[in-house]
């Protein structure tokens, strides 16, 4: 059992506003959103519903927001993850889930030759954007050196019977780039069997839809203007039944002898990705493919990105780089 401080979810707005008599004609003023809180991978999960009867499910998506973490966090420990970077070489059984996902991961590796790198972990540890004050050092060359002679992709081995080999036991496996969009789509999954038609689902910034607002009106979701205070929008988009992620050298950096680095490692390098992006935005049908590619464009660049997502259907892309210039692939 995940042994985190858990943080107690509430209701947010009203409910119902109520209804209203005037000559004899009902007229029912339309349902406001109620948005539960929790918090799980290490950030804040928003559930956003639209009468009682769905709200109820809340607390359901949070057992199913545990559960992966349980299996997917690596710093939980038995999670598989966990279980996969503490197997000093050895092959480890794990769920059919962690398996597939592990799978995908590893063709976006393939996809950016190892600029994504699912054994990154030991760079990220290093690296600590987590712990971000004004008086941070960058490590050294030979530190990240050192650590990134444990960084390939290629040690990762999925053997039958869902089991996975990590052959090098000092690399160690993170899928922080994909799994939280994952997480998200089965849990518009799980609401969408229980009949929920309107919805909105945000773990992190990862946002899902589900159909349109009660009143048949698409959801209108913000991008956040890099680097300005939180809420500043650089734009907006009109989503419905769809998912939009977001990543961004804003989310987490900090600046050393005026020289910015951020969270967005390249695993080939062991550098934060250097090009002129601050943020990249997909919209497609999954949440899995929008969260894994925010990254990949992200490390591509900007004209590698544009022409990879104008080869992909159902999926678009919205780029900002350093001088606030927005390009979009559908454009």
């Amino acid at each position: 059992m995940n042994t985190r401080k858990q943080a107690h979810y509430k209701i947010s707005a009203l409910l119902f506003i109520g209804v209203l008599f005037l000559a004899s004609v009902a007229c029912t003023v339309a349902p406001q959103p109620i948005t539960y809180t929790d918090y799980y991978f290490d950030t804040v999960v928003n559930l956003t519903f639209y009468n009682e009867t769905d709200a109820a499910l809340a607390e359901e998506c949070f057992k199913i927001c545990e559960e992966y973490e349980n299996m997917l966090s690596r710093t939980v420990e038995g999670s598989d993850i966990w279980n996969i970077n503490h197997g000093k070489g050895e092959a480890v059984v794990v769920s059919e889930e962690t398996y597939n996902l592990i799978k995908e991961s590893l063709f976006y590796c393939e996809l950016t030759e190892g600029r994504i790198d699912i054994t990154v972990a030991p760079l990220m540890d290093l690296w600590n954007f987590t712990e971000v004050s004004d008086n941070k050092i960058p490590p050294t060359h030979e530190e990240i050196q050192a650590k990134l002679a444990h960084v390939d992709y290629t040690l990762v081995e999925l053997g039958p019977d869902c089991s996975v080999t990590l052959k090098d036991p000092e690399a160690a496996i993170d899928l922080g780039f994909i799994a939280k969009g994952y997480i998200a789509d089965r849990l518009k999954e799980y609401l969408v069997t229980q009949g929920v038609t309107s919805a909105l689902i945000n773990l992190g910034g990862n946002v899902v839809t589900i159909g349109n607002k009660p009143d048949g009106s698409p959801y209108t979701i913000g991008i956040q203007k890099p680097y300005a205070p939180i809420g500043t929008t650089l734009d907006t988009v009109q989503v419905t039944d769809s998912s939009i992620v977001t990543s961004g050298t804003y989310e987490r950096y900090f600046t050393y002898e005026d020289k910015t680095y951020h969270h967005i490692l390249d695993a080939t390098t062991g550098y934060p990705v250097e090009n002129t992006l601050t943020g990249v935005t997909i919209l497609c049908p999954s949440s899995t493919n929008a969260d894994a590619l925010s990254t990949t464009c992200f490390v591509m660049g900007k004209d590698s990105a544009l022409s990879y997502i104008q080869s992909l259907e159902d999926t678009e892309c919205i780029l900002v780089d350093d001088t606030g210039a927005i390009y979009d692939s559908c454009q």
